[in-house]
């Protein structure tokens, strides 16, 4: 069956695929821009360029896109089409088998921990890109007050030698720290990690040790949260419109940053150590589940950002194309972001006759320390700062949306009153204030710890245990032919032969391999020199494990409020469908879904549907089918607004 250009199903009024209650994208242009902007996030740039070159350059891009095809791709279309095909959020569509609610409860308790400090992420590069709006950037020489005699810079201040540097901050410092320097004489600090450690930070010696809160961290927390509610304070309305620019404006500053540092010398080389192939390292199971574990993360699966969006979709859209189009565009842009990346590591590592290896880094550490470091090297630095953390905040703002967007929706799915559907600004406002009261801790001095502790932790192997009960709810319990015919409902076709396969057996394998292989890989996290200590740990498990166990809790809840006598019996009613599940219009409620009424409503409602396509078709189909409908055997009943 063919899609209209409007994504509508042929005999299907455009005017009834619209959900004026709880609303839709203004266009599906506007729904690919915001999966997009969810799905590219900071990991693009400051984690994947680092794993291509960790795992044997361009050898990683086999498997890498190996996953994404088997499992990366079919994954993002089955959350896609299952969010669109109820047009609930990631609670609501848990109607398709009540007792597994838990896990909509699971993807509510993630999207929290990475919301709360996503934002913060975010705000720190708010605090570099307002730091940038200056003639020097503050991080280019060591004679400044935080800076520490084993500070040694790769530019020379203008004017002065550094031999005259190290004897000012000598003669500031004291005897006792000059000795120190000659002792670290081989060990290079650079400017730009003590500008982040010792004056954005301020960093504590243990995570314990709270400190103060960083004011000027605490303002820019603010104004993200800010900035995050005004854009979406009429929900998808106003999202909708802004991820024109937050979408698209990142890519515009990837390709000047990338053709500003191919001309650099040194460039070449720091290229080559990203994408120069090791072949041998493909026979390693680790580069594997590096691959597979990048493309579940970078994607958004298991979030119920993806869930999300999609509700707002009209219900005939074609979400298979979409879930191609947005997958491909987000590994394309990782792999793009490689070269932004290693050109201008290499012109550093050109810079500084040292191997490329010895300036790579990635997270945090590439974000705020090695690039700003390197961009000091470049006439008109500022300039280029601020494009680049410009670029980290709309790619940080795109995923943030949509983890906001998750849970405001939830929220309201779930109570459903006309009053909180229609005051969904309040919902919206009171969520910014709670994410921005619990990001307040994050600030402090060992806000950095906390920070990469819910990184490590609070999105790890949960998300992949998720993903996979999903998967199994759907196919197994639920039913792969019920679902299949859903599908075919919604969009006209059935789920090519390739997805049906994956969902059912391909995509569960890779994701219980990569939940073994996080596992095998376990290494209790660090931060530099710095060991976390074990009640930190246990706490980073539990974080891990609170979105998990709403799965067995809820699951035991609703077996237990189930109708039966025995426990099999109140097993087998909570796994059934609620009445309510299915398409959330009257209009789309056809056959197994008619709404349910006197039994020659549900009889002729189906029915009609049928005649407005089939009239256009046949017209001897058309009077078969006019003499089943009733006994006056009259075409009158076109007129009729409703049976």
């Amino acid at each position: 069956m063919a899609l209209l250009a409007n994504g509508a199903v042929p005999g299907e009024p455009v005017k009834t695929d619209k959900n004026s209650r709880r609303g839709n994208w203004g266009n599906q242009i506007e729904f690919i821009l915001t999966s997009v902007g969810y799905a590219v996030g900071l990991g693009n740039v400051w984690r994947f360029p680092y794993l291509c070159y960790r795992n044997g350059g361009g050898a990683f891009m086999f498997p890498y896109f190996i996953m994404l095809v088997f499992c990366g791709i079919p994954l993002f279309f089955l959350e896609l089409s299952f969010g669109q095909f109820a047009s609930q959020g990631c609670l609501g569509v848990w109607r398709i088998s009540p007792m597994f609610k838990g896990v909509g409860y699971g993807m509510m308790v993630v999207s929290t921990y990475i919301g709360i400090y996503y934002n913060v992420v975010i705000c720190i590069a708010f605090y570099y890109f307002f730091s940038s709006m200056t003639n020097l950037l503050p991080w280019t020489y060591c004679n400044n007050p935080w800076n520490t005699p084993t500070c040694n810079g790769v530019v020379t201040p203008r004017g002065i030698n550094n031999t005259l540097a190290n004897v000012t901050r000598s003669l500031v410092t004291g005897a006792a720290e000059v000795a120190v320097e000659v002792v670290n004489k081989t060990k290079r600090t650079s400017p730009s990690e003590e500008y982040w450690k010792h004056y954005v930070l301020q960093i504590s010696d243990d995570i314990g040790n709270f400190g103060e809160v960083r004011l000027p961290i605490l303002g820019c927390l603010a104004v993200s949260w800010v900035v995050v509610f005004l854009c979406l304070i009429r929900g998808v309305k106003s999202s909708g419109k802004v991820v024109y620019f937050t979408a698209t404006f990142p890519y515009v500053v990837l390709t000047i940053l990338f053709i500003r540092g191919i001309t650099l010398e040194g460039a070449v080389t720091g290229i080559k150590y990203y994408l120069t192939p090791q072949w041998h390292k493909i026979l390693d199971a680790k580069v594997w589940g590096d691959a597979a574990s990048q493309i579940f993360y970078s994607l958004g699966c298991a979030w119920g950002g993806l869930i999300t969006m999609a509700s707002y979709n009209k219900f005939h859209n074609n979400c298979y194309r979409d879930s191609i189009i947005i997958s491909i565009t987000n590994c394309a842009t990782s792999v793009y972001a490689g070269f932004v990346i290693f050109s201008i590591l290499g012109f550093m590592a050109h810079h500084l006759n040292v191997d490329v290896s010895e300036v790579a880094d990635h997270g945090p550490g590439l974000a705020f320390v090695a690039y700003p470091e390197a961009l000091t090297l470049l006439p008109i630095s500022p300039l280029w700062s601020l494009l680049f953390f410009f670029m980290l905040i709309l790619l940080g703002l795109g995923t943030q949306f949509c983890l906001l967007e998750t849970l405001v929706t939830a929220i309201v799915d779930e109570i459903g009153t006309d009053w909180i559907v229609r005051n969904k600004t309040v919902v919206t406002g009171g969520v910014a204030i709670v994410g921005f009261l619990l990001g307040v801790p994050l600030t402090t001095q060992a806000g950095i710890y906390w920070l990469l502790l819910m990184d490590n932790y609070a999105a790890s192997f949960s998300l992949v245990i998720i993903s996979c009960i999903m998967c199994i709810c759907i196919m197994y319990v639920y039913g792969h032919k019920k679902y299949f015919k859903d599908v075919e409902m919604m969009l006209g076709f059935p789920p090519p032969i390739f997805f049906r396969v994956c969902w059912r057996f391909v995509s569960p394998i890779i994701i219980s391999f990569i939940l073994i292989f996080t596992v095998i890989q376990y290494k209790p996290i660090t931060y530099n020199d710095y060991v976390y200590p074990g009640w930190s740990l246990a706490i980073g498990f539990l974080m891990a494990m609170s979105s998990v166990i709403c799965i067995p809790i809820y699951a035991l809840y609703k077996i237990a409020k189930s109708e039966g006598t025995t426990f099999l019996e109140r097993l087998k009613n909570s796994c059934k469908p609620d009445m309510k599940w299915g398409p959330a219009l009257s209009e789309h409620r056809i056959g197994l879904y008619a709404t349910p009424g006197s039994e020659g409503e549900v009889e002729v409602r189906p029915l009609k549907e049928e005649l407005r396509e089939k009239e256009k078709e046949d017209e001897k189909r058309d009077e078969i089918s006019l003499t089943i409908q009733g006994s006056n055997g009259s075409t009158e009943h076109n007129t009729t607004p409703s049976a």
